[in-house]
């Protein structure tokens, strides 16, 4: 292969791994005792597999002769949003490549997304611009194995809790014989597939949108397409509505708006980065006024304002919707941004 293509598949998977697992929150991982040995932990894990039903056959498949993966665990410490600005990240996701490659994909896919758009009420330009970003329009899914992955971050002991249950879905996955054991792959994270569902989401929003009987968010883009908006609608996407739009800042006005909208306590680190939601009409008496070309609500629709590095934004549900899919402003602008530069072209 030559050297320029090699230089370019590692760019992507970096470039991809950006946005991989959406239910991380980076720096909030609780300190615990150190782990069991690897073994014994192993055997524990397996007593509990065949406790929740999971076959033995399914079991002794995914589990004989796994190991912790050292380089999972490299990559989870040193994530992208520890070290990209949110004007770095936006600069590299929603370049003019990436624009002319979603407004082609947009158009090649116009039949299908039509008629998932239609059933789930989420737009056909949001759905590209979520599957761009997550797989580069299907083109990277990720090479890992999933369970080994898995069992590494679960073994690993910072959020233990979450990757074992995530583990056990993937298990169970395997056992319903959702996927073959041999081509579950996908991140160092264990999300997999085009729209990059961590095995728990599989379970819960993976949509059979072509009928043949599978789940498949591997190699079928209409149930791709589906499963990203099924993960949307299901999470509370508002139909019609707009994400965001663009905001200035009179000057002197961060110490009115730190007193009228104070920071929340609760929810991951990107919610706990926006201040409390206030009427439009509020958010203009503070200072802040829309730029955007796209029209925003009413004067009493609730919206949060987001700092965006040298931007603001002042961001509706349908953003905290964006969020849930993956808990990081520079991805839900992405997200945002990249389907506003689709629609543009758009009938």
């Amino acid at each position: 292969m030559p050297n320029h293509l090699n230089r370019a598949l590692v760019l992507v998977a970096l470039v991809c791994a950006i946005a991989i697992i959406p239910t991380i929150a980076i720096g909030q991982e609780a300190t615990a005792p150190p782990p069991p040995p690897f073994a014994d932990w192993l055997a524990d894990l397996r007593k509990e597999a065949l406790a929740r039903g999971i076959t033995e056959r399914t079991v002794e498949a995914a589990l004989t002769g796994v190991e912790p993966l050292p380089v999972v665990v490299e990559r989870d410490k040193a994530q992208p949003e520890r070290t990209l600005t949110i004007d770095e990240y936006l600069k590299r996701r929603v370049d003019r490549k990436t624009v002319r490659t979603a407004r082609d994909m947009a158009r090649r896919h116009a039949s299908v997304l039509k008629k998932v758009s239609a059933q789930y009420g989420v737009p056909p330009a949001v759905i590209v611009a979520v599957w761009g970003l997550e797989s580069n329009f299907g083109r990277f899914s990720g090479v890992r194995p999933t369970i080994a992955a898995l069992a590494t971050l679960a073994y690993d002991n910072r959020r233990a809790a979450m990757f074992r249950e995530e583990l056990f879905a993937a298990l169970q996955m395997i056992d319903r014989g959702d996927i073959d054991l041999a081509k579950m792959k996908g991140s160092w994270a264990g999300a997999m597939g085009q729209p990059q569902f961590m095995p728990s989401s599989y379970l819960k929003y993976a949509e059979d949108f072509d009928r043949d009987g599978a789940r498949d968010i591997w190699g079928s883009t209409t149930d791709v397409f589906a499963s990203i908006a099924n993960f949307l609608k299901q999470s509370g996407w508002t139909p019609g509505a707009r994400w965001g739009a663009a905001v200035t800042l009179a000057a002197g006005s961060a110490k009115r708006i730190e007193e009228a909208a104070p920071l929340p306590s609760q929810g991951c680190e990107a919610v706990r980065q926006m201040p409390s939601g206030l009427a439009l009409a509020r958010w203009r008496e503070l200072g802040v006024h829309v730029t955007s070309r796209h029209t925003p609500p009413g004067p009493t629709t609730l919206a949060s304002l987001v700092h965006a590095g040298t931007r603001n934004f002042l961001v509706f549900d349908n953003y905290s919707v964006l969020l849930r899919y993956n808990c990081a402003h520079a991805y839900a602008l992405a997200v945002g941004l990249l389907a506003d530069q689709i629609q543009q072209r758009q009938p």
